[in-house]
């Protein structure tokens, strides 16, 4: 008798010893860090591409620890209860409950998952090879368990969602961004920025980061042609628009090397020299396009400026490679940009801002969140929000900022005073709304 208890209770320790294993196997593996296992894997480590075969296919893994971990947990208890019933008698179904209940939480759950948490990388390698032939002995019962799960899912319409798994990635690496740390808050500031920038590429159109029109410098082809080498001189650009009858008529673009080539080349004698003959054709772009497919086609092309225009065909704006590339990196400057009027960060959190900032260089200058979904520059949201074009000196709270307006020309917002709202101002706000 003594003999089949001791036997019975070295079997269970055995059991929670695996549930344990099941336990933090299934923490380990799902807490693991991806990225670190793709670049050991591409280092050539075995056991790294072990846990990403394992991820390759998370539910039936998933289904194979819940299987393993069921089963051991169940056959400790039924050992537990017959041990207990042999010694106490029929009551021994309570102690047997109790008992294992207790042990398994401490000991196969909470203790094996807390330690997994801790050294997720590490353990997902230690037993991923384990774990991997786990699943393939258990795969025909975890396939027909899989079945009927989805089977039952879809005929409640809660099946599998690719889409959103894509989503909740994208989420995961934006909340991994949100979280990098540094000693130079201003640094780690900044790197967070092109983190964002870069995954927003795809979303933002180049109508929300081109050069409007009324602020291209752009060329009349019938231009003298001693004129238009006096504004190449003047100008910080190396291209510009050329337009014939309307400067909305757009019919090349200028570089200034193939000026100054063509004018080397014609010795001096410039009065036969025709412009459009070494002007590039303009390539023209819906203002619909996103920065990610812009860029790629900046690449394609080898060009490094586009003429946007709207539906009706109608140019726009222009935008630059550069343009993108600040838009990820923040400003570029060099020796010939021209300093304009922007953005002005005083001492108090307080931004005296140009109304043509957009509200996208805005964010990135004082890390706020200003929605850009109806507008895309400081002036524009004033207007979508006020629902009319407001006097200098008017106030407006709204979107937990306070923007007063600092100038006016005619019917264009010039310059406000943006000042993000206290805890209490927001309070105050809400109840007054």
């Amino acid at each position: 008798m003594d003999t089949a208890l001791l036997l019975s209770a070295g079997a269970i320790l055995l059991l929670m010893v695996a549930s344990g294993f099941f336990s933090g196997s299934e923490t380990a593996l799902t807490a693991a860090s991806r990225p670190r296992m793709h670049r050991l894997e591409g280092q050539g480590d075995s056991r790294a591409k072990a846990v990403n075969l394992l991820w390759q296919n998370k539910e039936r893994m998933i289904g194979a620890i819940l299987l393993g971990n069921n089963l051991v947990n169940i056959m400790a208890s039924a050992l537990a209860t017959s041990v207990f019933i042999s010694l106490v008698g029929e009551a021994g179904v309570v102690y047997a409950t109790f008992v294992m209940t207790a042990l398994i939480l401490i000991f196969s759950e909470v203790t094996p998952k807390t330690l997994a948490l801790y050294h997720a990388d590490r353990l997902a390698l230690v037993v991923a090879k384990p774990m991997h032939l786990i699943v393939q002995v258990l795969s025909p019962v975890v396939q027909l368990v899989q079945w009927i799960v989805t089977l039952t899912l879809r005929a409640v319409g809660a099946g599998p969602n690719p889409e959103s798994d894509a989503e909740r990635w994208e989420e995961e690496l934006r909340g991994a961004i949100e979280l990098h740390q540094g000693e130079d808050d201003e640094e780690v500031r900044h790197e967070r920025e092109m983190m964002r920038s870069i995954l927003d590429l795809a979303d933002v159109e180049v109508s929300d980061i081109m050069v409007h029109r009324r602020n291209v410098l752009t060329i009349n082809v019938e231009e003298d042609l001693s004129k238009l080498l006096e504004l190449f001189t003047n100008s910080p650009y190396t291209r510009l628009p050329l337009w014939r009858d309307t400067p909305e008529n757009i019919v090349g673009v200028l570089h200034v090397k193939a000026l100054f080539r063509a004018v080397q080349l014609a010795a001096g004698d410039i009065s036969s020299l025709d412009v459009m003959s070494i002007a590039a054709k303009p390539w023209f772009i819906p203002d619909s396009t996103d920065l990610l497919a812009q860029l790629q086609a900046f690449r394609t092309r080898k060009e490094h400026m586009a003429i946007v225009v709207d539906e009706y065909g109608e140019m726009l704006g222009i935008v630059t490679l550069e343009d993108i590339l600040e838009e990820i990196v923040g400003d570029i400057s060099d020796e010939t940009d021209v300093g304009v009027e922007g953005v002005d960060v005083l001492q108090d959190g307080t931004a005296i801002v140009a109304g043509t900032v957009t509200i996208r260089d805005l964010n990135r200058r004082c890390d706020w969140r200003l929605p850009d979904d109806e507008a895309s520059t400081v002036a524009g949201l004033v207007l979508h929000e006020a629902r009319r074009i407001p006097d200098v000196g008017q106030t407006f709270s709204f979107l937990d900022f306070r923007f007063e307006i600092l100038g006016r020309q005619r019917n264009q917002i010039t310059l406000l005073k943006v000042t993000p709202l206290s805890d209490d101002e927001k309070v105050a706000e809400a109840s007054s709304s």
